[in-house]
């Protein structure tokens, strides 16, 4: 069995975690070593994260988290922003963040349905949603 489709459409949980700790340590102009030493894990280690190469442990996560002087939950807060941030980038294509009543928000977009063949009278949109966090 294979990758599914859906998989080029969403970026990995690694990819977008590693993203979110390469920024915060550019952010703060720190070093890989420095970092990996406040954090207790190895240079190539924290460098294979950054890259989205490794999956981290709770643990590891949380220790890198503190290196930066974040917490565990901001880490996942600015992880989360990332998965969120290419639903909204699609958007433009047609998609429409539509809130609901727990807080949270899907995103709509209006597909046509095949006309059936010698009916002059135009489909009815079907609205599919999609969870964006």
């Amino acid at each position: 069995m294979g990758v599914s489709n859906h998989a080029d459409k969403e970026p990995l949980w690694r990819h977008v975690v590693g993203d979110v700790l390469r920024r915060e340590r550019l952010a703060q102009r720190r070093t890989l070593k420095d970092v990996a030493g406040a954090a207790r894990i190895s240079m190539p280690y924290l460098s294979e994260l950054e890259r989205g190469r490794k999956e981290a442990s709770s643990e590891v996560l949380a220790a890198a988290a503190h290196a930066l002087g974040l917490g565990l939950a901001d880490l996942l807060a600015l992880a989360q922003a990332g998965l969120a941030r290419p639903v909204r980038a699609r958007s433009a294509t047609g998609r429409v963040p539509v809130p609901v009543s727990d807080g949270s928000a899907v995103s709509a977009i209006a597909v046509r349905r095949p006309r059936p063949a010698g009916t002059a009278r135009p489909s009815t949109p079907q609205v599919r949603l999609a969870l964006a966090a």
